[in-house]
């Protein structure tokens, strides 16, 4: 038998150079945690905000407490809501919108319509 030497490679080039396919950029975080900082932060203020619901509804209140699927509103001269959160358009503090009117859309069958456009081509 003839006496051969093996050769190994240094583990240190081995590591180095890539092997296969290049690794995916990893996807994006599902939540960012944003809702909840902002839910927590009025909720320690306690905070007067208005909800304003899908069907155009505005509710005044306290949040209480929420969860991943809805929010508890402590009202002053009604009694305690639970919102579901897939009910609400949005949510803003009392004071930023108080002197103005409830959504005009609410009340504006057209709005969500497609309209024909008075444009000249």
């Amino acid at each position: 038998m003839s006496n051969r030497q093996l050769i190994r490679p240094n583990l240190g080039d081995i590591r180095q150079e890539p092997v296969g396919t290049p690794r995916r950029k990893a996807a994006p975080p599902d939540a960012t945690s944003a809702e909840a900082y902002y839910y927590v932060k009025q909720m320690e203020a306690a905070t007067p905000i208005v909800v304003v619901l899908n069907d155009g509804e505005r509710l005044e209140g306290i949040i209480e407490w929420y969860d991943r699927m809805c929010i508890k509103l402590k009202r002053e001269d009604a009694p305690d809501l639970v919102i579901m959160k897939h009910a609400v358009r949005y949510i803003h503090k009392h004071e930023d919108f108080e002197d103005k009117d409830p959504l005009p859309e609410a009340d504006d069958p057209t709005v969500g319509k497609s309209r024909k456009s008075t444009r000249k081509t």
